[in-house]
């Protein structure tokens, strides 16, 4: 067996067997550029020319990629669908599931779906599926506050094709389609403004800390919170406009907030004097929203829709001589009305 000698400064040398050269590389002592001498050399050559065998089983790691110019974005956590929105005044949105795709929505609000789609009413939205009892009755707590029903029904495409089913709204109005993961993964509605939504997207409750907003802001203490990255739909009576605040604050009817991005301040204030709060016709209070974010506003509430038809239906004592008929109930037995 072979010893070989190597160089370690300009004076000072040391030796191992053939069978330590390979650690000696390895660990960096050897380089290719180390004199080395073993018996039968005529004098000193580098170590990468006479050794070039151990130079050349070592494999060269290939450099990693760049990184990306972002952050590395997370898995998404909600299914994704694809949607149309059909109609102008009374809306339906019609859903395409792929197969294994699941949407939910409140119990109620389906209008109609295709084979290979099964549902199934269930306590909670499914977001959590590990939450285990109590965080089924945690959920079922919120859906009691909010005054919706105790269970959301799951639509899931159990074919292996595309398959469509479609939502109608509630009243006159349109149908906004939310894309959470646009809007920072949360927004704040009106508790019964949400229509359906992608499985995944959590839908629980959001508290008005002010007692002002609470007493006076037209949506009450509760509001509905909807979490997740995937798309959700809210709907919302009239025309529904939507407002970006950049810092400003903007004062609007407290009935006509729809829904807001997290990053706005709801508060109240009062509808000017005391005679434009007893004569104006706007109500005593205005809702002032503030911040940076988005909102959403309804041009047509579905209470003051409501009020409308019940101080004019005849059955409530309203009157019936707007249709242009002097004669009031004896017209209506002639009419057919």
């Amino acid at each position: 067996m072979k010893t070989w000698h190597y160089t370690i400064t300009p004076t000072q040398r040391e030796s191992a067997n053939e069978t330590e050269l390979p650690n000696l590389v390895t660990g960096g002592i050897l380089q290719p550029s180390t004199l080395v001498w073993t018996d039968g050399m005529a004098a000193w050559e580098p170590a990468g020319q006479a050794l070039a065998h151990l130079f050349a089983s070592r494999a060269v790691s290939a450099a990693p990629p760049p990184l990306p110019a972002g952050p590395l974005a997370p898995a998404k956590r909600s299914h994704e669908i694809d949607f149309e929105i059909h109609g102008d005044d009374l809306q339906m949105v019609e859903i395409e599931l792929d197969p294994g795709e699941t949407v939910i929505a409140e119990a109620g609000g389906m209008c109609y779906l295709e084979e290979d789609i099964e549902f199934e009413s269930r306590m909670g939205d499914g977001s959590a599926p590990g939450g285990g009892f109590f965080g089924a009755l945690k959920n079922i707590g919120k859906r009691v506050l909010t005054g919706e029903s105790l269970f959301m029904t799951h639509f899931t495409n159990r074919g292996s094709q595309k398959r469509k089913l479609a939502f109608a709204a509630p009243y006159p109005g349109k149908i906004v389609p939310l894309d959470l993961a646009k809007l920072g993964g949360e927004i704040i509605c009106e508790k019964d403004s949400f229509l359906c939504a992608a499985l995944g997207t959590s839908v629980g409750i959001a508290f008005n800390k002010k007692i002002g907003v609470g007493l006076f802001g037209g949506e009450g203490f509760i509001l509905q919170r909807l979490q997740g990255d995937g798309l959700a739909f809210v709907h919302a009576g009239g025309t529904i406009i939507r407002r970006d605040l950049k810092g400003e604050t903007l004062r609007v009817d407290t009935g006509c907030l729809v829904a807001m991005t997290a990053g706005v301040q709801y508060d109240i204030q009062r509808a000017g004097n005391l005679k434009s709060m007893i004569f104006g016709g706007e109500g005593l209070f205005l809702a002032t929203l503030r911040g940076h974010g988005t909102v959403w506003l309804q041009s047509l509430p579905f209470s003051r829709l409501a009020d409308r038809i019940l101080a004019n239906a005849p059955s409530a004592g309203g009157s019936a001589t707007g249709e242009g008929s002097m004669l009031g109930g004896i017209g209506r037995m002639f009419d057919g009305d």
